[in-house]
Protein backbone atom coordinates (compact mmCIF):
# COMPACT_ATOMS: atom_id res chain seq x y z
CA UNK A 1 0.00 0.00 0.00
CA UNK A 2 1.54 3.17 -1.02
CA UNK A 3 2.14 5.90 1.80
CA UNK A 4 1.11 9.51 0.73
CA UNK A 5 3.95 12.04 1.20
CA UNK A 6 3.44 13.10 4.62
CA UNK A 7 5.92 16.22 5.81
CA UNK A 8 4.64 16.76 9.18
CA UNK A 9 2.38 13.45 9.48
CA UNK A 10 1.37 12.02 12.78
CA UNK A 11 2.41 9.74 15.26
CA UNK A 12 2.75 5.76 14.88
CA UNK A 13 -0.08 5.14 16.33
CA UNK A 14 -2.13 7.58 14.00
CA UNK A 15 -0.15 8.42 11.11
CA UNK A 16 -2.90 6.50 8.72
CA UNK A 17 -5.95 8.47 10.93
CA UNK A 18 -8.28 10.51 8.85
CA UNK A 19 -9.11 13.67 10.01
CA UNK A 20 -12.87 14.15 10.08
CA UNK A 21 -12.93 18.12 8.28
CA UNK A 22 -14.19 17.12 4.83
CA UNK A 23 -14.77 21.35 4.33
CA UNK A 24 -11.07 21.53 4.66
CA UNK A 25 -10.42 19.40 1.50
CA UNK A 26 -11.61 22.47 -0.05
CA UNK A 27 -9.47 24.94 1.54
CA UNK A 28 -6.58 22.38 0.71
CA UNK A 29 -7.32 22.71 -2.82
CA UNK A 30 -6.85 26.58 -2.55
CA UNK A 31 -3.71 26.43 -1.12
CA UNK A 32 -2.68 24.14 -4.17
CA UNK A 33 -3.99 26.85 -6.49
CA UNK A 34 -2.26 29.52 -4.93
CA UNK A 35 0.95 28.24 -4.54
CA UNK A 36 1.22 26.34 -8.02
CA UNK A 37 0.27 29.61 -9.84
CA UNK A 38 2.56 31.76 -7.89
CA UNK A 39 5.33 29.27 -8.73
CA UNK A 40 4.48 29.62 -12.41
CA UNK A 41 4.59 33.14 -12.42
CA UNK A 42 8.45 32.93 -12.86
CA UNK A 43 8.35 31.25 -15.84
CA UNK A 44 7.18 34.82 -16.85
CA UNK A 45 9.13 36.87 -14.74
CA UNK A 46 12.59 35.62 -16.08
CA UNK A 47 12.41 36.92 -19.52
CA UNK A 48 11.16 39.77 -17.95
CA UNK A 49 14.21 40.40 -16.10
CA UNK A 50 16.73 38.27 -18.95
CA UNK A 51 15.54 41.69 -21.01
CA UNK A 52 15.64 44.47 -18.37
CA UNK A 53 18.87 43.55 -17.27
CA UNK A 54 20.64 42.56 -20.03
CA UNK A 55 21.22 38.57 -18.76
CA UNK A 56 22.54 35.59 -20.84
CA UNK A 57 20.75 31.99 -19.81
CA UNK A 58 22.80 31.41 -17.23
CA UNK A 59 22.50 34.49 -15.17
CA UNK A 60 18.19 34.55 -16.01
CA UNK A 61 17.79 31.26 -14.17
CA UNK A 62 19.13 32.35 -11.32
CA UNK A 63 15.55 33.39 -10.27
CA UNK A 64 14.33 29.50 -10.24
CA UNK A 65 17.68 28.99 -8.86
CA UNK A 66 16.70 31.27 -5.38
CA UNK A 67 13.21 29.96 -5.89
CA UNK A 68 14.28 26.55 -5.64
CA UNK A 69 17.58 26.76 -3.06
CA UNK A 70 14.52 27.69 -0.60
CA UNK A 71 13.26 24.34 -0.16
CA UNK A 72 16.67 23.15 0.36
CA UNK A 73 16.75 25.20 3.08
CA UNK A 74 13.67 25.41 4.42
CA UNK A 75 12.75 21.77 3.34
CA UNK A 76 13.12 19.72 6.95
CA UNK A 77 13.41 22.95 9.14
CA UNK A 78 9.55 23.93 7.77
CA UNK A 79 8.59 20.43 8.60
CA UNK A 80 9.60 20.73 11.94
CA UNK A 81 7.98 23.94 12.43
CA UNK A 82 4.99 22.54 10.86
CA UNK A 83 5.20 19.83 13.27
CA UNK A 84 5.75 21.95 16.26
CA UNK A 85 2.77 24.43 15.76
CA UNK A 86 0.05 22.40 13.12
CA UNK A 87 -1.21 22.56 10.06
CA UNK A 88 -3.32 25.44 10.46
CA UNK A 89 -0.69 27.66 11.94
CA UNK A 90 1.55 26.37 9.97
CA UNK A 91 -0.31 27.73 6.91
CA UNK A 92 -0.78 31.00 8.04
CA UNK A 93 2.73 31.30 8.45
CA UNK A 94 3.65 30.39 5.23
CA UNK A 95 1.27 32.73 3.38
CA UNK A 96 2.40 36.13 5.34
CA UNK A 97 5.99 34.99 4.58
CA UNK A 98 4.90 34.65 0.94
CA UNK A 99 2.84 38.15 1.25
CA UNK A 100 6.52 39.45 2.79
CA UNK A 101 8.45 38.16 -0.35
CA UNK A 102 5.06 39.90 -2.63
CA UNK A 103 6.20 43.17 -0.79
CA UNK A 104 9.91 42.92 -0.73
CA UNK A 105 9.53 43.45 -5.11
CA UNK A 106 8.16 47.17 -4.11
CA UNK A 107 11.96 47.96 -2.97
CA UNK A 108 13.71 45.76 -5.55
CA UNK A 109 11.91 47.56 -7.54
CA UNK A 110 13.05 50.96 -6.71
CA UNK A 111 16.75 50.10 -6.70
CA UNK A 112 16.42 48.20 -9.88
CA UNK A 113 19.09 46.01 -8.73
CA UNK A 114 18.45 42.45 -9.78
CA UNK A 115 19.74 41.03 -6.53
CA UNK A 116 17.00 42.22 -4.76
CA UNK A 117 14.38 40.60 -6.97
CA UNK A 118 16.32 37.39 -6.69
CA UNK A 119 16.42 38.13 -2.63
CA UNK A 120 12.27 38.53 -2.50
CA UNK A 121 12.01 35.53 -5.00
CA UNK A 122 13.85 33.67 -2.00
CA UNK A 123 11.35 34.90 0.87
CA UNK A 124 8.35 34.36 -1.46
CA UNK A 125 9.70 30.91 -2.14
CA UNK A 126 10.05 30.23 1.35
CA UNK A 127 6.49 30.88 2.21
CA UNK A 128 5.69 28.17 -0.62
CA UNK A 129 7.55 25.60 1.32
CA UNK A 130 5.94 25.94 4.26
CA UNK A 131 2.26 25.81 2.63
CA UNK A 132 3.46 22.91 0.26
CA UNK A 133 4.65 21.21 3.78
CA UNK A 134 1.08 21.54 4.91
CA UNK A 135 -0.78 21.00 1.99
CA UNK A 136 1.03 17.39 0.86
CA UNK A 137 0.63 15.53 4.23
CA UNK A 138 -3.09 16.94 4.71
CA UNK A 139 -4.63 15.94 2.02
CA UNK A 140 -3.63 12.44 2.32
CA UNK A 141 -5.11 12.35 5.63
CA UNK A 142 -8.24 13.74 4.04
CA UNK A 143 -9.85 10.34 3.29
CA UNK A 144 -8.27 6.67 2.71
CA UNK A 145 -4.54 5.60 2.84
CA UNK A 146 -5.19 3.84 -0.45
CA UNK A 147 -6.31 6.25 -2.04
CA UNK A 148 -3.64 8.96 -1.52
CA UNK A 149 -2.10 8.72 -4.58
CA UNK A 150 -4.92 9.20 -6.62
CA UNK A 151 -5.97 12.27 -4.18
CA UNK A 152 -2.84 13.85 -4.33
CA UNK A 153 -2.82 13.50 -7.83
CA UNK A 154 -6.34 15.44 -8.00
CA UNK A 155 -5.26 18.11 -5.54
CA UNK A 156 -2.44 18.74 -7.75
CA UNK A 157 -4.65 19.34 -11.03
CA UNK A 158 -6.26 22.49 -8.94
CA UNK A 159 -2.30 23.42 -8.81
CA UNK A 160 -2.04 23.25 -12.31
CA UNK A 161 -5.06 25.49 -12.73
CA UNK A 162 -3.00 28.11 -10.65
CA UNK A 163 -0.07 27.28 -13.02
CA UNK A 164 -2.63 27.79 -16.02
CA UNK A 165 -4.49 31.21 -14.99
CA UNK A 166 -1.53 32.83 -13.32
CA UNK A 167 1.11 32.83 -16.11
CA UNK A 168 -1.73 33.86 -18.58
CA UNK A 169 -2.77 36.62 -16.53
CA UNK A 170 0.80 37.51 -15.86
CA UNK A 171 2.12 37.29 -19.50
CA UNK A 172 -0.19 40.26 -20.97
CA UNK A 173 0.93 42.33 -17.27
CA UNK A 174 4.08 41.96 -17.05
CA UNK A 175 5.45 41.29 -20.54
CA UNK A 176 2.97 43.67 -22.39
CA UNK A 177 5.88 46.14 -22.67
CA UNK A 178 9.01 44.75 -23.25
CA UNK A 179 8.53 44.87 -26.77
CA UNK A 180 8.78 48.50 -27.08
CA UNK A 181 12.01 49.26 -25.93
CA UNK A 182 15.48 47.81 -26.87
CA UNK A 183 17.56 47.96 -23.27
CA UNK A 184 20.48 47.33 -25.31
CA UNK A 185 20.09 50.71 -26.98
CA UNK A 186 20.14 52.54 -23.47
CA UNK A 187 22.71 53.49 -21.14
CA UNK A 188 23.07 55.32 -17.69
CA UNK A 189 20.34 57.08 -16.16
CA UNK A 190 18.33 56.35 -19.09
CA UNK A 191 18.80 52.95 -18.88
CA UNK A 192 18.39 52.99 -15.09
CA UNK A 193 14.87 55.12 -15.20
CA UNK A 194 13.82 52.34 -17.79
CA UNK A 195 13.97 49.37 -15.33
CA UNK A 196 12.38 51.01 -12.53
CA UNK A 197 9.50 51.87 -14.76
CA UNK A 198 8.96 48.57 -16.29
CA UNK A 199 9.51 46.26 -13.04
CA UNK A 200 6.86 48.41 -11.68
CA UNK A 201 4.38 46.09 -13.98
CA UNK A 202 6.00 43.19 -12.15
CA UNK A 203 5.83 45.02 -8.45
CA UNK A 204 1.90 46.14 -8.84
CA UNK A 205 0.84 42.18 -9.51
CA UNK A 206 2.72 40.77 -6.17
CA UNK A 207 0.94 43.49 -4.34
CA UNK A 208 -2.12 42.38 -5.55
CA UNK A 209 -1.03 38.95 -4.65
CA UNK A 210 0.00 39.91 -1.59
CA UNK A 211 -2.90 41.68 -0.37
CA UNK A 212 -5.15 38.39 -1.81
CA UNK A 213 -2.63 36.00 0.34
CA UNK A 214 -2.94 38.45 3.61
CA UNK A 215 -7.03 37.70 3.28
CA UNK A 216 -6.33 34.11 2.78
CA UNK A 217 -4.15 33.64 6.13
CA UNK A 218 -6.61 35.70 7.99
CA UNK A 219 -9.22 32.91 7.12
CA UNK A 220 -6.76 30.63 8.01
CA UNK A 221 -5.50 31.78 11.44
CA UNK A 222 -9.23 31.91 12.19
CA UNK A 223 -9.74 27.88 12.06
CA UNK A 224 -6.54 27.54 13.54
CA UNK A 225 -8.55 25.26 16.30
CA UNK A 226 -10.29 23.22 13.35
CA UNK A 227 -8.04 20.18 13.82
CA UNK A 228 -9.39 18.57 16.64
CA UNK A 229 -6.86 15.60 18.36
CA UNK A 230 -4.02 16.53 15.66
CA UNK A 231 -0.65 15.21 17.17
CA UNK A 232 2.99 14.94 16.06
CA UNK A 233 6.07 13.05 16.35
CA UNK A 234 9.29 14.14 17.26
CA UNK A 235 12.11 13.79 14.87
CA UNK A 236 15.83 14.49 14.00
CA UNK A 237 17.18 15.97 10.88
CA UNK A 238 20.04 12.90 10.78
CA UNK A 239 17.12 10.44 10.93
CA UNK A 240 15.41 11.73 8.28
CA UNK A 241 19.01 11.92 6.00
CA UNK A 242 19.92 7.55 7.26
CA UNK A 243 16.23 7.18 5.20
CA UNK A 244 18.47 7.72 1.49
CA UNK A 245 20.10 4.45 2.29
CA UNK A 246 16.92 2.76 1.57
CA UNK A 247 17.23 1.84 -2.10
CA UNK A 248 13.26 2.83 -2.98
CA UNK A 249 13.45 6.00 -1.46
CA UNK A 250 16.66 6.86 -2.06
CA UNK A 251 16.44 6.33 -5.69
CA UNK A 252 12.42 8.30 -5.24
CA UNK A 253 14.41 11.13 -3.29
CA UNK A 254 17.00 11.50 -6.72
CA UNK A 255 13.68 11.23 -9.28
CA UNK A 256 12.18 14.62 -7.33
CA UNK A 257 15.09 15.98 -7.86
CA UNK A 258 15.42 15.18 -11.61
CA UNK A 259 11.74 15.73 -12.21
CA UNK A 260 10.97 19.08 -10.83
CA UNK A 261 14.33 20.10 -12.19
CA UNK A 262 13.23 19.18 -16.11
CA UNK A 263 9.62 20.49 -15.45
CA UNK A 264 11.03 24.16 -14.16
CA UNK A 265 13.62 24.31 -16.88
CA UNK A 266 11.20 23.50 -19.60
CA UNK A 267 8.95 25.79 -18.32
CA UNK A 268 11.36 28.08 -18.29
CA UNK A 269 12.48 28.74 -21.40
CA UNK A 270 9.16 28.41 -23.20
CA UNK A 271 9.16 31.96 -24.06
CA UNK A 272 12.56 32.00 -25.70
CA UNK A 273 12.27 29.01 -27.22
CA UNK A 274 8.91 29.67 -29.08
CA UNK A 275 10.67 33.12 -29.44
CA UNK A 276 13.44 31.49 -31.97
CA UNK A 277 13.04 32.16 -35.50
CA UNK A 278 12.92 27.95 -36.38
CA UNK A 279 9.88 27.30 -34.28
CA UNK A 280 7.77 30.10 -33.79
CA UNK A 281 9.47 33.95 -34.19
CA UNK A 282 6.94 35.27 -31.52
CA UNK A 283 7.79 37.98 -29.73
CA UNK A 284 7.88 37.55 -25.84
CA UNK A 285 4.18 39.27 -24.84
CA UNK A 286 2.75 36.79 -27.46
CA UNK A 287 5.31 34.04 -26.80
CA UNK A 288 4.04 34.19 -22.66
CA UNK A 289 1.03 33.83 -23.97
CA UNK A 290 1.93 30.51 -24.71
CA UNK A 291 2.61 29.25 -21.32
CA UNK A 292 -0.35 28.19 -19.91
CA UNK A 293 -0.98 25.41 -22.81
CA UNK A 294 2.39 23.92 -21.21
CA UNK A 295 0.39 23.65 -17.46
CA UNK A 296 -2.80 22.96 -19.00
CA UNK A 297 -1.86 19.93 -19.81
CA UNK A 298 -0.55 18.83 -16.55
CA UNK A 299 -3.83 20.29 -15.36
CA UNK A 300 -5.50 17.85 -17.34
CA UNK A 301 -3.36 14.96 -17.04
CA UNK A 302 -3.55 15.04 -13.37
CA UNK A 303 -7.46 14.89 -13.26
CA UNK A 304 -7.59 11.91 -15.75
CA UNK A 305 -4.01 10.43 -13.77
CA UNK A 306 -6.32 10.53 -10.90
CA UNK A 307 -8.41 8.32 -12.25
CA UNK A 308 -6.40 5.83 -13.90
CA UNK A 309 -3.93 5.72 -10.87
CA UNK A 310 -6.93 3.98 -9.10
CA UNK A 311 -6.64 0.84 -11.23
CA UNK A 312 -3.19 1.06 -13.01
CA UNK A 313 0.05 0.23 -11.74
CA UNK A 314 1.78 3.46 -10.62
CA UNK A 315 5.15 2.30 -11.56
CA UNK A 316 4.90 1.46 -15.08
CA UNK A 317 2.35 4.92 -15.39
CA UNK A 318 5.14 6.55 -14.30
CA UNK A 319 7.35 5.02 -16.47
CA UNK A 320 4.97 5.60 -19.35
CA UNK A 321 5.00 9.48 -18.86
CA UNK A 322 8.68 9.91 -18.68
CA UNK A 323 9.24 7.70 -21.91
CA UNK A 324 6.39 10.12 -23.38
CA UNK A 325 8.80 13.01 -22.40
CA UNK A 326 11.54 12.37 -23.95
CA UNK A 327 9.52 11.30 -27.37
CA UNK A 328 8.32 14.72 -27.17
CA UNK A 329 11.49 16.69 -26.67
CA UNK A 330 12.65 14.68 -29.64
CA UNK A 331 10.11 15.68 -31.67
CA UNK A 332 10.29 18.86 -30.66
CA UNK A 333 13.85 19.53 -31.05
CA UNK A 334 13.97 17.68 -34.51
CA UNK A 335 11.77 19.46 -36.10
CA UNK A 336 10.29 23.57 -36.72
CA UNK A 337 7.66 25.39 -36.40
CA UNK A 338 4.37 24.55 -35.21
CA UNK A 339 5.31 20.88 -34.66
CA UNK A 340 8.09 22.34 -32.29
CA UNK A 341 6.44 24.33 -30.43
CA UNK A 342 3.23 22.02 -29.21
CA UNK A 343 5.73 18.57 -29.35
CA UNK A 344 7.84 20.95 -26.21
CA UNK A 345 4.39 22.15 -24.75
CA UNK A 346 2.79 18.91 -24.64
CA UNK A 347 5.42 17.42 -22.25
CA UNK A 348 3.20 18.90 -19.19
CA UNK A 349 0.69 16.25 -20.21
CA UNK A 350 3.59 13.68 -19.56
CA UNK A 351 4.57 15.49 -16.67
CA UNK A 352 1.16 15.75 -14.89
CA UNK A 353 1.29 12.76 -13.14
CA UNK A 354 5.08 11.89 -12.01
CA UNK A 355 5.46 14.38 -8.59
CA UNK A 356 2.22 12.45 -6.83
CA UNK A 357 3.48 9.18 -8.19
CA UNK A 358 6.81 9.58 -7.06
CA UNK A 359 5.73 11.14 -3.99
CA UNK A 360 4.34 7.89 -3.22
CA UNK A 361 6.06 5.25 -4.08
CA UNK A 362 9.38 6.92 -2.67
CA UNK A 363 7.16 6.80 0.98
CA UNK A 364 6.27 3.37 0.07
CA UNK A 365 6.69 1.39 3.09
CA UNK A 366 8.00 4.01 5.79
CA UNK A 367 4.63 4.03 7.54
CA UNK A 368 5.36 6.15 10.90
CA UNK A 369 8.39 7.45 9.39
CA UNK A 370 7.34 9.08 6.62
CA UNK A 371 7.06 12.39 8.02
CA UNK A 372 10.96 12.14 8.06
CA UNK A 373 11.21 10.68 4.47
CA UNK A 374 8.97 13.71 3.26
CA UNK A 375 10.62 16.22 4.83
CA UNK A 376 13.76 15.11 2.27
CA UNK A 377 11.95 14.67 -0.81
CA UNK A 378 10.88 18.37 -0.17
CA UNK A 379 14.83 19.14 0.19
CA UNK A 380 15.18 17.28 -3.47
CA UNK A 381 12.68 19.66 -4.57
CA UNK A 382 16.11 21.78 -4.40
CA UNK A 383 16.36 20.03 -8.51
CA UNK A 384 14.25 23.26 -9.23
CA UNK A 385 17.37 25.59 -8.35
CA UNK A 386 20.01 23.20 -10.47
CA UNK A 387 18.90 21.80 -13.34
CA UNK A 388 17.33 25.02 -14.83
CA UNK A 389 20.79 27.06 -14.06
CA UNK A 390 22.69 23.85 -15.75
CA UNK A 391 20.47 23.92 -18.50
CA UNK A 392 20.71 27.54 -19.13
CA UNK A 393 24.82 27.34 -19.01
CA UNK A 394 24.61 24.65 -21.63
CA UNK A 395 22.54 27.26 -23.78
CA UNK A 396 25.24 29.66 -23.09
CA UNK A 397 28.08 27.20 -23.85
CA UNK A 398 26.98 25.45 -26.90
CA UNK A 399 24.87 28.84 -28.23
CA UNK A 400 21.74 26.62 -28.34
CA UNK A 401 18.79 26.45 -26.62
CA UNK A 402 17.30 23.41 -28.49
CA UNK A 403 20.88 21.38 -27.17
CA UNK A 404 20.07 21.97 -23.98
CA UNK A 405 17.08 20.17 -23.95
CA UNK A 406 19.08 17.06 -23.66
CA UNK A 407 19.60 17.68 -19.91
CA UNK A 408 15.60 17.57 -19.18
CA UNK A 409 15.39 14.43 -21.62
CA UNK A 410 18.51 12.64 -19.40
CA UNK A 411 16.17 14.14 -16.47
CA UNK A 412 13.36 11.98 -17.74
CA UNK A 413 15.66 8.79 -18.91
CA UNK A 414 16.18 8.07 -15.18
CA UNK A 415 13.03 8.42 -14.28
CA UNK A 416 11.84 5.88 -16.49
CA UNK A 417 14.20 3.48 -15.03
CA UNK A 418 12.98 4.69 -11.21
CA UNK A 419 9.55 3.35 -13.17
CA UNK A 420 9.79 0.00 -13.94
CA UNK A 421 12.26 -0.27 -10.04
CA UNK A 422 9.40 0.56 -8.41
CA UNK A 423 6.50 -1.43 -10.27
CA UNK A 424 6.25 -4.07 -7.21
CA UNK A 425 5.44 -3.29 -3.82
CA UNK A 426 7.81 -2.47 -0.95
CA UNK A 427 8.61 -4.62 2.14
CA UNK A 428 7.39 -2.44 5.14
CA UNK A 429 10.24 -0.22 6.89
CA UNK A 430 11.13 -2.25 10.16
CA UNK A 431 11.81 -0.23 13.19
Amino acid sequence: MAMAPNAAAGSSNNVNANIDAPELRIFVMALFFLFGGITSLNDVIIPKLKDLFTLNYTQAMLVQFCFFTAYAVIGIPGALLVKRIGYMRGAAVGLLTMMAGCLLFIPASQSALYVLFLFALFILASGVVLVQVVSNPLISLLGPAKTASSRLTFAQAFNSLGTVLFPLVGASVILGKIKDVKVDELVGPALDAYRVTESRLVVNTYIGLAVSLALVAAVVWANRHRLKGEHHEASSIGASVALLSRPRFGFGALCIFLYVGAEVSIGSVIVNYLALPTVMGLDHEAAGGEIWKYWFGAMVGRFIGSAVLRFANPGVTLAGCAAGAIALLAVSTHTSGLVAAYSLLAIGLMNSIMFPTIFTLACEGLGPRAADGSGIINVAIFGGAVVPLATGALADMTGSLTTALALPALCYAVIVGFGFFAQRPVAPLEG
